[in-house]
């Protein structure tokens, strides 16, 4: 058979067109997986919102029962970094429980607060002999960026210190695409802080600085609010499971989602009565590959993406 699946890219404005979510949909399309990939708008700005959610369960059915993609009424969906979280809970629902032939989480997310408290703090729970590095400044930058307008600074400033941080993260991401362009950007990010008002300018100065520290303590007190704890943004926290295989893909040392958020989430969902493979792996960083890794962990992958295929 061949199958059909949703790719859906994490946090990224450059949405379907990130190179790295192109050419893994190009390398799965060449493993026999019919691909259509499928940006969520909120993450294309960078905030993870129950609305999203909705639109990874809209996706699904819209997939699974458009005439020419599915043939048996069912899709496999991937989700990469947090739309992985979100796709977990999307599939649990009774809109498209019956429509989904498996669900991989690639370096996602079980609980949203206690990623959002390992950006803010550093600190995620230890599992096994899993522990979880320094947390990255992009991440770190992503969810400042949210909190701009919730309180962090005044009002009047919110929208001046999104700009900056927007302009930050277009930055890095054009590193992997254009080099000096990312150069100029980064210092148009830092032309940016110049004209702020504080403290605006400090948290912007923290962020063009990637200065974990500061910024964290900055975040920390706005991470338990209650919008980020609804069960729709964490499939830990929801009611339902999805009734296909699971599979959890995870780089052992991610700096972004925790490598204990796969691990812990694969626990409760064996707890639900779901079929769970998990693979945390020296072959990848946060959802994506790198090159460094043996013959063994080039075979658990490949092994595990056959197991997919099967599904």
């Amino acid at each position: 058979m061949l199958f059909r699946s949703v790719l859906i890219p994490g946090i990224h404005s450059l949405g379907i067109d990130e190179p790295r979510l192109t050419s893994l949909a190009s390398e799965l399309a060449g493993s026999g997986l019919r691909v259509v990939t499928v940006a969520l708008p909120d993450l294309t700005r960078y905030v993870i919102t129950v609305d999203a959610t909705d639109v990874v369960e809209d996706t699904i059915v819209w997939a699974s029962t458009h005439a020419g993609w599915s043939t048996d009424g069912r899709v496999g969906v991937i989700g990469i970094s947090f739309a992985g979280g979100l796709a977990l809970v999307a599939a649990s629902r009774p809109a498209t429980a019956d429509h989904v032939a498996f669900v991989l989480s690639f370096g996602g997310h079980g609980d949203l607060p206690r990623v959002l408290r390992y950006l803010a703090t550093g600190t995620a729970p230890n599992v096994g002999t899993l522990r979880a590095p320094p947390p990255h400044d992009y991440g770190l930058a992503v969810l400042a960026y949210g909190l701009a307008a919730d309180g962090l600074v005044p009002q009047a400033q919110a929208s001046t210190l999104q700009d900056g941080i927007r302009t930050f993260l277009l930055a890095s991401q054009l590193t992997l695409v254009n080099e000096a362009l990312a150069t100029e950007t980064f210092a148009r990010a830092r032309r940016m802080a110049d004209t702020m008002p504080e403290p605006a300018k400090t948290y912007m100065g923290w962020v063009n600085d990637r200065n974990v520290t500061a910024m964290g303590h900055a975040v920390a007190p706005f991470v338990e609010a209650a919008r980020f704890a609804n069960p729709a943004v964490s499939p830990a926290r929801t009611a339902t499971a999805p009734k296909a295989p699971v599979y959890l893909l995870h780089g052992d040392g991610d700096s972004v989602i925790p490598t204990s958020e796969s691990v812990l989430l694969g626990d409760v969902l064996r707890q639900r009565g779901v079929t769970v493979r998990l693979l945390v792996s020296h072959l990848i960083t946060h959802a994506e590959l790198n090159q460094n890794a043996d013959a063994w962990d080039v075979w658990q992958l490949v092994a595990f993406w056959a197991s997919v295929l099967r599904s």
